[in-house]
C-alpha cells in the first residue's frame, strides 16, 4: 500500500510511520488524515509487525489542523504559520446532516489508532498541537525530544476539543492538568510533560528515533500474543466509558462552529492577534 502523505519503513518487527508533509509542518488536511487512518487499519492483518512508531518528517511532529488547506477538515488544532488567509467559500453551505458526517474524519482516525493491535509509540519533536497532540495521546507510549511542545489551541479558535480525545488527555495527566492544557490552550514544554506523565521519556533531539527504536525493540522482544491481549485489556478498562461520554463532542463542535466567538477566533489567528470573545 502506498500513500501520498505518509512513508512506512520496516526494520524486522518494527515499523515506522512517518507523517510526510514537512513543508506544512505535517499539518493535518483530509488527505493526510485518510492516509494515516488507512495505514493504521492496514496493520490489522500484519502479524509480522509487533511495534509501530509514529513520527514526523521535518521540523515538527504535527502542527495540527491545516486551516489554510484547499481541502480542510473539521478537526482540532491550529494551522501552520505560513497558511494563507482562506478565501470566501463559493460552494453552498452543507446541510447540518452533511456537516455532522464530515466531522467523523478525526474520530475515525483516533479510533483506528486506538484499535491497532501492535504496541504504538509516538516519537514527538517540535510541535504536537491540536490534532497532532490527539494522535500522540492515541498511542500507547510517547517519547519527546527536548525541543518538543504540545498543546490544544482549540479554545483560542472558539471551539471545543473533539475527536473523542479529551479522555485520553485526562487519563495521562489527571483532571486538573487536563483542564489547564485544554482550557488555557498553552504550549507545554517537554520537561513539564515528562513531569506530568504525558511523556514517558525525554531525550536529546538527535537521540529521539534511536530512543524510540530502543523502546520498540524491548516490546518487540516479548511474546506478541499476550502482549497484544494485555494492551487491549488495559485499554478496555481505561476506555470503558469513553463512547458513553464522548459521543456528542462533534455535536459540540457543530454548536461552537456557528458562534461569533468561533469566527472571531479563526479571524484572530490569521490576523495574528489575541481573540476577543464575548460568549456569543
Amino acid at each position: 500500500m502506498s500513500f501520498v502523505n505518509l512513508e512506512i519503513e520496516r526494520a524486522g518487527p518494527v515499523a515506522t510511520v512517518w507523517l510526510n508533509r514537512p513543508a506544512r509542518a505535517n499539518a493535518l488536511n483530509r488527505e493526510l488524515m485518510d492516509d494515516l487512518t488507512q495505514a493504521a487499519e492496514s496493520f490489522h492483518d500484519d502479524i509480522d509487525t509487533r511495534v509501530i512508531i509514529i513520527a514526523g518528517r521535518g521540523r515538527h511532529f504535527s502542527a495540527g489542523a491545516d486551516l489554510g488547506s484547499a481541502n480542510p477538515v473539521a478537526n482540532p488544532g491550529t494551522a501552520v504559520e505560513s497558511a494563507p488567509t482562506p478565501t470566501a467559500p463559493t460552494a453552498p453551505t452543507p446541510t447540518r446532516l452533511r456537516q455532522r458526517r464530515n466531522t467523523n474524519t478525526g474520530p475515525r482516525l483516533i479510533r483506528a489508532l486506538l484499535d491497532i493491535n501492535q504496541i504504538t509509540i509516538a516519537a514527538v519533536h517540535g510541535a504536537a498541537l491540536g490534532g497532532g497532540c490527539c494522535i500522540a495521546t492515541a498511542c500507547d507510549f510517547r517519547i519527546g525530544s527536548v525541543d518538543a511542545f504540545c498543546g490544544y489551541p482549540e479554545i483560542d479558535r472558539g471551539m471545543n476539543l473533539q475527536w473523542r480525545a479529551l479522555p485520553l488527555c485526562v487519563r495521562l495527566v489527571g483532571p486538573a492538568r487536563a483542564k489547564r492544557m485544554i482550557i488555557l490552550g498553552k504550549h507545554e514544554t517537554a520537561g513539564t510533560l515528562l513531569q506530568w506523565g504525558f511523556f514517558d521519556a525525554v531525550v536529546a533531539r538527535g537521540e529521539l528515533m534511536s530512543a524510540a527504536q530502543e523502546m520498540a525493540n524491548d516490546y518487540a522482544a516479548k511474546a506478541p500474543l499476550p502482549a497484544q491481549m494485555i494492551k487491549h485489556s488495559v485499554n478496555a478498562v481505561a476506555n470503558a466509558l469513553d463512547p458513553a461520554i464522548m459521543h456528542m463532542d462533534h455535536d459540540q463542535w457543530l454548536l461552537t462552529s456557528t458562534s461569533d466567538d468561533y469566527r472571531e477566533g479563526v479571524r484572530a489567528y490569521f490576523e495574528r492577534r489575541p481573540g476577543v470573545f464575548r460568549g456569543d
